[in-house]
């Protein structure tokens, strides 16, 4: 009877959800694994508890007092029970329960009992993930899915916020149970572990498709992770199978990962054109979508298809026979059609095939000689040499059978006998030996001309146009290079002593490039050529640079993925900083203030560069970015205005602690600029009312007396300021 009546209880909850908190206290104790229930009732409790945890008919917080009540039911069923349908049952209940307790213990710190029963609910189903058959494991993944996403930083939006959001940034610093580093460690390790499982064997397909689901949920509500996850895809290869035996088993395993892969940077690529059109990982995403496309027509679909008739021709003895396709037979002759009785003409002559369309082709439509040729050419490439010898055969033939059939004219008539009496020579002298020699070699050089040797016409000279635009599309390929290169990650970096192309990879590249932007047009005429360039107004619309070029596809390099290509901009903007610093210094030792009448300017290239590298990537860099502080600490030279462009960040209140990072950062390791940064931070302090505590507590200590300006003491009171270094380490300074 206790099995009718679970099963009427689960057809209560499952017709109205309300039933389901006034169920489970009479439900628990006849399904744990110490009431002495059947192996049948332990599945159904099993199955009943993940149930009912996973409806979202019901709210999370009519779940969390009961989600407390099973705890010690799930870890009996964890610790105690082997069946693999009653531990599966119970991971996915516990996958449901975690961010329940989760919650519950940020709410009452003082409850450590029931933390600590999760603690070792989640050790128990981690240390199945790789041992566990395989239908365990992806209840596994669903676990970890579920504890990556609790202990990861949600986005909070004080303008929306979202409570049923469960998140990292729930968590107070101060917790005595939940330590916020430590929880985030954890989240990041169980992510890469997750991301190791698609990189690894992919045998299992199962597994690794129920990995590739679970990512797209976290991309969606972890945007912090986002990046992370999205590179170890696109750096996945769905067919990786294809190295091995290619058995049904392995075909159908590919098939299936290629689809999972697909359709999750389908839905990333449509929910990246509602929400950021402009995202830079669209494009990568559309590439690499286009080439496992390829690839998947080149192993999977060509393997299905049927195999294609040979070219060869048969055994030549009976048509109804299979093919031989190693059989040799030689082709039969075409039959070639003779020519006419009477008078040929040369087109009836040189015609082989008179049912081909070429044969009523008239060229005398064709006036010029060039076009001909232009014409000719190819398609003699295109001839078939066996066919064209056969073809000059028969026209050799043709030609011998007209000669011999022609009739012979007979020889010109004798002269007729001269009467030695009426014969009267010519008065003249007899030619001597030099004079005959001289006619016979004038005459044999007409009769037999010397040959002169062809020359093919030379190409007509490029216009600036497609100069330009075959200059653009060499830079281009280089960066297609360059994109390989460090996607196959052969890049490797030879120290600060490098040479430009003393290697092939991505750095040299890199190098090469940088060069080329900065230094390719300077000094070949005027030694301020390169900086006027910059400057002066083209005289054509949209006609631009090489270099100009370069900068560009350089600046889109970066941005697309600024985080790993710091070392690439920096790299950038210090050739860009040295070729401004030697042309002004050429210009300074010059005894010519100026060239052409035009003033040379004080700032080149590199602060128009670096001011525009700046404005393209502030807008996505986070609050926890400190690429950004190592940025600004490897430039080369920084002025007001490229400081000044922290003010526009401080103007989001999540980044005002890292604007303010980045100004501290500049006034205790640069000390030039102290000053621009003091008057910084002190238009910040006035402007930005968001970033008034922060920006005066650094005054304090720089110049108290700017807080002095104020008419209601902004800038609070003397003490402590603790204020984060570039190296992560807080430094606290006293203030008086």
């Amino acid at each position: 009877m206790t099995n009718t009546h679970l099963k009427h209880a689960r057809d209560l909850a499952l017709t109205d959800s309300k039933y389901y908190p006034s169920l489970m206290p009479g439900v628990l104790p006849l399904i744990g694994p110490n009431s002495g229930a059947s192996l049948d009732t332990q599945r159904f409790g099993a199955d009943f508890l993940a149930e009912m945890f996973a409806s979202p008919m019901w709210s999370s917080e009519a779940k969390q007092p009961i989600a407390l009540l099973v705890l010690d039911t799930l870890k009996c069923y964890l610790e105690e029970v082997h069946d693999r349908a009653i531990v599966k049952g119970a991971i996915q209940a516990a996958a449901s329960v975690y961010p329940l307790v989760y919650r519950h213990t940020i709410s009452d710190p003082n409850d450590m009992q029931h933390w600590k029963t999760m603690t070792e609910i989640k050790s128990n189903i981690l240390n199945r993930m790789n041992t566990a058959p395989p239908g365990i494991r992806i209840c596994c993944v669903k676990f970890v899915q579920q504890v990556v996403l609790v202990q990861t930083a949600g986005v909070i939006d004080p303008r929306r916020p979202d409570h049923s959001d469960i998140s990292l940034a729930l968590v107070p610093r101060d917790h005595p149970l939940l330590t916020y580093v430590q929880l985030e460690a954890e989240g990041q390790g169980l992510l890469d572990r997750l991301l190791d499982i698609i990189h690894g064997d992919h045998s299992d397909a199962l597994l690794v498709t129920s990995v590739l689901n679970s990512l797209g949920v976290l991309m969606h509500r972890r945007p912090v992770s986002a990046n992370k996850i999205l590179n170890s895809v696109l750096n996945f290869n769905p067919l990786k199978l294809a190295n091995s035996p290619m058995t049904p088993k392995n075909k159908v395993n590919m098939k299936a990962i290629e689809r999972t892969t697909r359709a999750l940077l389908v839905n990333v690529l449509k929910r990246n054109g509602v929400e950021r059109p402009n995202d830079p990982n669209n494009g990568r995403i559309q590439h690499f979508l286009e080439r496992m496309h390829r690839m998947r027509q080149d192993i999977i679909e060509e393997a299905s298809r049927k195999r294609p008739a040979p070219s060869e021709p048969t055994d030549g003895l009976d048509a109804a026979k299979r093919q031989r396709l190693g059989a040799h037979v030689p082709t039969p002759p075409t039959a070639t059609p003779s020519l006419p009785p009477g008078p040929v003409s040369y087109r009836q002559l040189f015609t082989v095939d008179p049912e081909n369309a070429a044969a009523n082709f008239d060229v005398k439509m064709f006036q010029d000689p060039a076009i001909v040729a232009q014409i000719l050419i190819p398609v003699l490439q295109s001839v078939d040499e066996k066919k064209l010898l056969d073809a000059c055969n028969v026209v050799r033939s043709r030609y011998l059978a007209l000669s011999q059939s022609m009739p012979r004219q007979p020889p010109p008539p004798a002269a007729p006998p001269v009467d030695e009496d009426e014969y009267e020579p010519d008065d003249y002298e007899p030619e001597d030996e030099e004079q005959l020699a001289n006619r016979l070699d004038s005459v044999g050089d007409l009769a037999h001309p010397t040959p002169t040797a062809y020359e093919l016409p030379k190409p007509p000279p490029l216009t600036p146009e497609e100069v330009q635009q075959h200059g653009e599309l060499a830079v281009r390929r280089t960066f297609g290079m360059i994109n390989e290169l460090e996607e196959k990650g052969k890049g490797t970096k030879g120290g600060f002593n490098r040479l430009a192309g003393s290697d092939y990879g991505r750095d040299a590249w890199i190098t090469i490039a940088a060069r080329l932007a900065s230094r390719a047009s300077v000094g070949l005429d005027d030694p301020y050529d390169g900086i006027n360039d910059e400057f002066a107004v083209k005289s054509v619309k949209g006609n631009l640079s090489i270099s100009d070029t370069i900068r560009d596809l350089l600046y889109d390099y970066v941005i697309r993925d600024w985080k790993k290509r710091i070392d690439v901009a920096v790299s950038w903007l210090n050739e860009e900083w040295y070729n401004d610093t030697i042309l002004a210094q050429s210009a300074k030792s010059s005894s010519k203030a100026s060239t052409n009448g035009v003033s040379i300017p004080q700032k080149g290239n590199y602060y128009r560069c670096a001011l525009r590298l700046l404005d393209g990537l502030l807008p996505y860099v986070a609050p926890s970015d400190k690429g950004l502080i190592r940025l600004y600490s490897e430039l080369p030279a920084v002025d007001y205005e490229i400081i000044a462009k922290v003010k526009k960040m401080a103007q989001d209140p999540e980044r005002v602690s890292l604007a303010t990072q980045v100004l501290q950062y500049l006034h205790m390791f640069r000390p030039p600029v102290k000053d621009i940064v003091v008057d910084v931070t002190a238009e910040l302090w006035r402007e930005n009312d968001r970033a008034k505590p922060k920006a005066g507590a650094l005054l304090k200590v720089w110049k108290p007396e700017i807080l002095q300006e104020g008419t209601s003491g902004e800038g609070g009171e003397g003490g402590e300021v603790k204020t984060e270094g570039a190296n992560g380490v807080t430094e606290v300074q006293a203030v008086a």
